[in-house]
């Protein structure tokens, strides 16, 4: 096997840290497999002849070129900036990734680079991720696209997308797996002291950054469950509480947040588990009894399956010293 051409979508506002991060680890990859193994020849191209990157940083760019993967890092976006006045000026750069998927080429977009893909037309009908606190924008700029906030990394044939910033190295080293081989790969992760053993984002997700759906009536129906977490899940009284019948409820709440309370519910209960996981020494009975769980196990399911992890694999992972 040859060595495998990877070619870096530069552009203005791109992060720098994106651009290198990939090439830097299969650059360890190259040294871990040894002067035998199949390497890989990097460049960074652009449409442009003068690239500054994030914090001004000027980058050395060649013509685009023959590749075999295109890697498009991301850029800076937080919720509530204007997304069509950030992508308006990277109408070169979105023509360039049309022109390597139409060569046959891989591409690949860290984090917010997705975006970029969205604009190219590739990710209509695909599956995709990216950054969990953008999901939401990246499904609405683009319906076709089925987006998953939970997962870290998705490959949909020949499209791949990832998780915010740090997934670049779960990319990375899905790609030295494929190329070089699991041994190398595992050895490169722990040289670099990269998770090598990552399959979600749920965990990282943090609810209260994210905009909370919804008026007036569903977020008065949310605070109330919220004030109320350890209580058991009466939806008659619930119904009662604010003077409408439960299909009434129901309905509204759905039309406002496209989930029910009992969801809602759920997830906060979760949310503030989290928290007392991370920084209260409070046993795991304890915290599912403050959270409105008698049984234990069926507080341990319901974490697990909104976080990817049980209770105690959590704890021990993000405990806040």
């Amino acid at each position: 096997m040859g060595a495998l051409r990877v070619a870096v979508l530069a552009y203005p506002g791109c992060f720098a840290s994106e651009v290198f991060g990939v090439p830097d680890l299969l650059t360890m990859a190259t040294h871990v497999a040894g002067p035998g193994g199949p390497g890989y020849e990097v460049s960074i191209v652009s449409p442009r002849r003068r690239v500054l990157a994030s914090g001004g940083a000027a980058l050395d760019v060649s013509p685009p070129r023959e590749a075999d993967v295109l890697l498009v890092p991301g850029f800076e976006l937080a919720p509530g900036l204007d997304v069509d006045a950030r992508l308006a000026p990277l109408a070169p750069e979105v023509a360039a990734i049309g022109s390597y998927a139409a060569a046959g080429t891989a591409v690949v977009a860290i984090c917010v680079g997705a975006f970029l893909l969205a604009e190219a037309g590739l990710l209509d009908g695909r599956r995709a991720t990216t950054a969990w606190l953008l999901a939401g924008e990246l499904a609405r700029r683009c319906p076709r696209a089925d987006v998953r906030p939970e997962l870290l990394v998705v490959t949909d044939t020949g499209v791949t997308t990832t998780a915010a910033f740090s997934a670049m190295y779960d990319f990375a080293l899905h790609l030295i797996r494929r190329h070089n081989g699991d041994g190398v790969a595992r050895t490169t992760a722990r040289v670099a002291l990269v998770d090598d053993a990552r399959s979600s984002q749920t965990p990282y997700i943090d609810g209260r950054l994210l905009p909370r759906p919804g008026n007036a009536f569903s977020h008065q129906v949310m605070r109330r469950l919220d004030q109320n977490l350890a209580a058991r899940y009466d939806l008659a009284a619930l119904s009662a509480a604010f003077q409408v019948s439960t299909r009434t409820l129901l309905r509204r709440f759905a039309e406002e947040t496209g989930q029910s309370p009992l969801e809602y519910l759920q997830a906060a209960r979760v949310r503030r588990a989290r928290h007392l996981l991370e920084t209260t020494d409070r046993t795991v009975a304890g915290i599912s009894a403050a959270v409105g769980y008698a049984d234990p196990g069926t507080f341990a399911a319901l974490f697990a399956r909104h976080t990817g992890r049980r209770p105690r694999d959590y704890r021990a992972a993000f405990r806040r010293g």
